[in-house]
C-alpha cells in the first residue's frame, strides 16, 4: 500500500511539474498573426515613402533657395520668379504620402514663393500663391521677425484685402511701417 501511495504521489508530482513546465513554456511563446506582420511591413513601406518624398522635396527647395539667393545678390526679378515657380513645383510633386510631414518647413518655403512673386512685381501670382498657402495650411500662420502675421501682411500688400479704415488697421497684426504706409495711402485717396 505504501508503494502504491508513493507511486501516486510521484505521478502527481510529475504531472504537476509537467503542467508547470508547459505553462512556463507556453507563456514564453508569443503568437504572431499574419495581420500584425503585414501592418509592420506596411508601416515601414509608408515611412520609407515619406522619407524619400521629403528628401526629394528638400533637394528641390535647396535649388529654389539658391535661385533666391542669386536673385537677391544680383537684384534680378527673373531669379525671384524662377525661385517661386520652382517652389510651386516642389510642393506639387510632394504627393500625398508626405503631405503632413514637415509642415512648418513647407510653409516657410511656400511663403517664400509668395514673397518672391511680389518682389518680382507679379502681384497676381503672389496673391494666387497666398490663397493656395491659406488653403493648404488652413488655420496656421507664420510670423515675421518683428512678430507681424505673414498672411495679414501679404493680404494687404497683394491687395487681397482692401485698404482698411484706421480702426481696422490697428486690429491687424502687421508691421508698424506697413500700418503707417496704409494710413498714408488712405489719407491721400480721400484728400
Amino acid at each position: 500500500m505504501t508503494h502504491a501511495r508513493s507511486r501516486l504521489s510521484y505521478g502527481r508530482a510529475v504531472s504537476a511539474g509537467a503542467v508547470l513546465a508547459l505553462t512556463v513554456f507556453l507563456g514564453a511563446c508569443q503568437t504572431i498573426s499574419t495581420g500584425s506582420a503585414v501592418e509592420g511591413i506596411g508601416f515601414r513601406q509608408e515611412r520609407f515613402q515619406e522619407i524619400s518624398a521629403m528628401q526629394t522635396y528638400r533637394a528641390c527647395t535647396d535649388d529654389a533657395l539658391k535661385l533666391d539667393a542669386e536673385a537677391r545678390a544680383e537684384g534680378n526679378p527673373g531669379g525671384y520668379i524662377a525661385s517661386a515657380r520652382l517652389i510651386e513645383k516642389c510642393e506639387a510633386e510632394l504627393g500625398p504620402e508626405a503631405a503632413t510631414v514637415a509642415q512648418e518647413e513647407r510653409m516657410r518655403a511656400y511663403a517664400l514663393s509668395v514673397l518672391n512673386y511680389l518682389k518680382a512685381g507679379d502681384v497676381q501670382s503672389s496673391r494666387a500663391n497666398l490663397e493656395t498657402f491659406k488653403r493648404t495650411f488652413a488655420g496656421y500662420d507664420l510670423y515675421l521677425a518683428n512678430g507681424a502675421s505673414f498672411t495679414d501682411t501679404m493680404e494687404l500688400l497683394t491687395g487681397g484685402k482692401s485698404v482698411p479704415s484706421p480702426y481696422e488697421v490697428s486690429l491687424l497684426n502687421v508691421n508698424r511701417e506697413v500700418k503707417t504706409e496704409l494710413q498714408r495711402v488712405r489719407f491721400w485717396k480721400h484728400n
